[in-house]
């Protein structure tokens, strides 16, 4: 792998550009005004997969989709084959071209749809910077390092590009099953680089992940916002009573207080109680990651699995409510409560919503407002558990020491990524996670950054990677 090493290092700058001109392109999914970036995105990749010769490129179009009160079109889930050989193995790679939201005034050193690098830190900010622009794009770099070097790529490679991962994959599932027959037929393994590092130094691959259900709350009372000079103490305030509700749903410590939720856990093994002994990670790891020292449980062991292998409930806003500076004495007419669980093993997206769902009706009831409410779950994702002992995963390890010079630990993580679970069942093939950027990367928050040092050696362990499936004993 030495030439292939050189060559990534001789282009780095070229990588880094190129990240910047993705960064550069606000592919937000979640809202609607933007959605003509998620398409310029995938434009984007459609293009770089023509420059460097994949075929049987297809843009799968889910279709139509109500968003803040228009109907758009869903971006395509882009579908594209990199042909090397009849007798190599196929490797499916996924990876997403949407990002969440980001302004600058929510806090942001930068412009977040800015490249900055900083030289003094090696970290280059930008919204999307590691989630999941820089890995995505990083399997390109790999097919055309290989091109320059004159070398065959050592597998048949797949990639399923999709641009609506941070708002629900919506119609992602129905294309995957219906291409498990046909498109991919012939996939021998899935790998997906969208998670992070346990800690900050040292590489790990994650055989599991939690699922999402997420919730909308919304209680209307007035048929308009009212004064609350006017209006204050005479009628059922929906703001009141969605404060009384989300304060039932979760305790300061975490405990989710809905009745049931926890009945059908998992237990923990002596087996998987055996990979939580010696990770690579320390309390310190998550206070630097939140820059604060708030968290729950004292212990790393505690700390992991109430992170990676059981349910959390946490809220997350509130709609419709006055929230700019200064003081507003507005009651608001309708207000909507924003909240998720993230489900483990044996839990399913239908069981959540229905005890969500008779917990707030009985607690709604002992109100005895004359408002009316409804709750949603518009999108739920099961967890995900892949065996470690995989060919698959022993090809990931090999590849991790052989970059890194370190054996990877073995994580779960506490995010979701409902399509894992998808490709599993759908292909009956090993899925891996094989992650690119650090713990504290700030994914989904201000600040996002993917480091230099990550990116650069990231897609050296990509192409490593791909050379370990074509040899490993299957």
């Amino acid at each position: 792998m030495d030439s292939v090493y050189k060559h990534i290092d001789a282009h780095a700058d070229e990588y880094v550009t190129r990240l910047g001109e993705v960064i550069a392109i606000p592919s937000v999914s979640g809202d609607a005004s933007m959605r003509d970036h998620v398409f310029a995105m995938g434009a984007w990749l459609q293009a770089q997969l023509k420059r460097l010769g994949f075929s049987d490129i297809e843009a799968h179009h889910p279709g139509k989709q109500q968003l803040q009160g228009k109907e758009i079109d869903l971006p395509p889930v882009i579908l594209a084959s990199y042909k090397s050989g009849t007798e190599k193995p196929t490797v499916l790679v996924y990876g997403h071209y949407d990002v969440q939201p980001a302004l600058k005034e929510d806090g942001w050193k930068y412009e977040p749809f800015t490249m900055v690098e900083e030289k003094e830190t090696g970290r280059i900010y930008g919204r999307g910077s590691t989630d999941d622009k820089a890995p995505i794009i990083s399997w390109l770099w790999v097919v055309e390092a290989y091109q320059a070097l004159g070398k065959d790529l050592p597998v048949n490679l797949i990639v399923c590009f999709e641009g609506m991962e941070e708002s629900g994959s919506e119609g992602l599932d129905e294309i995957i099953i219906k291409e498990a027959g046909r498109y991919f037929k012939d996939v021998d393994c899935v790998c997906i680089s969208d998670n992070y590092w346990l800690g900050t130094e040292k590489p790990c691959l994650t055989y599991g992940l939690r699922g999402v259900s997420y919730f909308f709350l919304e209680i209307s009372g007035p048929a308009k916002d009212l004064h609350s000079g006017v209006f204050g103490g005479t009628v059922h305030e929906p703001l009141t009573d969605l404060f009384h509700i989300m304060s039932k749903l979760v305790s300061s410590d975490g405990k989710i207080l809905i009745p049931g939720i926890y009945d059908d856990v998992a237990l923990v093994t002596e087996a998987e109680e055996s990979l939580y002994q010696n990770l690579d990670f320390s309390l310190a790891d998550i206070h630097n990651a939140t820059e604060s020292q708030t968290t729950i449980h004292a212990s790393v062991r505690d700390t992991l699995m109430h992170r990676w292998r059981f349910p959390s409930l946490s809220l997350h806003g509130i709609e419709g409510a006055f929230y700019a500076p200064g003081a507003k004495t507005v009651i608001p007419a309708k207000v909507v409560g924003k909240f998720s669980i993230r489900s483990v093993p044996n839990q399913t997206p239908e069981r959540i919503a229905e005890l969500v769902k008779t917990f707030v009706d009985a607690e709604f009831s002992k109100l005895g407002s004359k408002n009316t409410y409804k709750i949603e779950s518009p999108h739920g994702g099961k967890s995900w558990v892949a065996d470690v002992n995989s060919w698959n995963f022993v090809a990931a390890k090999k590849a991790v020491e052989k970059v890194f010079n370190t054996s990877p630990d073995l994580t779960r993580e506490g995010g979701s990524i409902p399509v894992t679970l998808t490709f599993q069942e759908a292909l009956g093939k090993s899925v891996l996670l094989l992650p690119m950027g650090r713990s504290d990367d700030g994914a989904h928050s201000t600040n996002e950054k993917i480091d230099r040092y990550n990116y650069i050696e990231g897609i050296k362990l990509l192409a490593t990677y791909l050379e370990e499936v074509a040899t490993v004993e299957k």
